[in-house]
């Protein structure tokens, strides 16, 4: 990927090959939810205003969002920025998302609730003063994402909040859904089974409530199609057989019609 040379005298500020999304001694996923819920939301956020090459997303990741102080980041479960190219190249794939070297913060950050990270994905906690900021004071006041969801699959409970005037502002949601005018896509949740998991998920859907397909699912449906088709040939040539057989039983010869 192309790297500008810097001005004379300018400090040259890391990329995303010299901050890594791993470190010896990171943890990895949480749980197996953590995988399966990024997955589900990868493969339905299919908007019809982007292209899939200009929408990056990624879970897991690290987000690093101070220049000041580049070695500080934060690593979302799942998030969104729209309008940035998705490489095509193995060897060019990000080792993280540095927004300096992006130049566009996430549009939208999920974090799905664990009990041992709640507050702070709240906004709860309270942070030393020789502490980095916290999820919620990055989000909000470093990077001004724009929408932060939360999602907590022990209650079942989605929220959104929208940043406004600065802050993050709750937004209601009475049937759990919430359609992003940005992405023409909405968020709700949604009672099915996943990688032969069953439960309740936080899913995209498109216009008229319908759900954006998975990969699997889009597999089934043309798979059914097909079955349709086959099944309507057969019964279309039974009853081309039928017809036949009832004009040779009259004495008619069908060649001659």
């Amino acid at each position: 990927m192309f790297q500008p040379s810097p001005a004379p005298n300018q400090t040259v500020l890391p990329t995303m090959y010299d901050l890594p999304s791993e470190e010896v001694g990171d943890p990895g996923l949480p749980d197996e939810f953590h995988h399966l819920q990024a997955e589900l939301l990868m493969q339905t956020c299919q908007s019809p205003l982007y292209p899939a090459e200009r929408l990056f997303i990624a879970s897991d990741l690290n987000l690093y969002y101070d220049s000041r102080r580049p070695k500080l980041y934060k690593r979302p479960d799942w998030f969104l920025s729209l309008d940035v190219p998705r490489f095509t190249r193995q060897q060019d794939l990000r080792w993280s998302y540095v927004v300096w070297q992006e130049s566009v913060n996430p549009f939208l950050v999920i974090e799905f609730l664990s009990p041992g990270s709640e507050a702070e994905d709240l906004g709860e906690t309270v942070r030393r003063i020789d502490q980095p900021p916290r999820k919620w004071e990055v989000y909000e006041k470093f990077l001004r994402i724009p929408y932060y969801a939360l999602y907590d699959r022990y209650q079942n409970r989605f929220r959104l909040f929208c940043l406004q005037g600065g802050h993050y502002q709750e937004v209601e949601l009475p049937d759990r859904q919430f359609w992003f005018k940005d992405l023409a896509l909405g968020l709700r949740v949604w009672e099915g089974s996943y990688g032969g998991v069953f439960g309740l998920w936080l899913r995209w859907y498109e216009a008229e409530n319908q759900w954006v397909p998975t990969a699997e699912e889009r597999i089934e449906k043309a798979e059914e199609q097909t079955k349709q088709e086959q099944q309507r040939a057969t019964e279309a040539e039974q009853k081309y057989q039928d017809l036949l057989a009832q004009l040779q039983a009259r004495g008619i010869d069908p060649d001659t019609l």
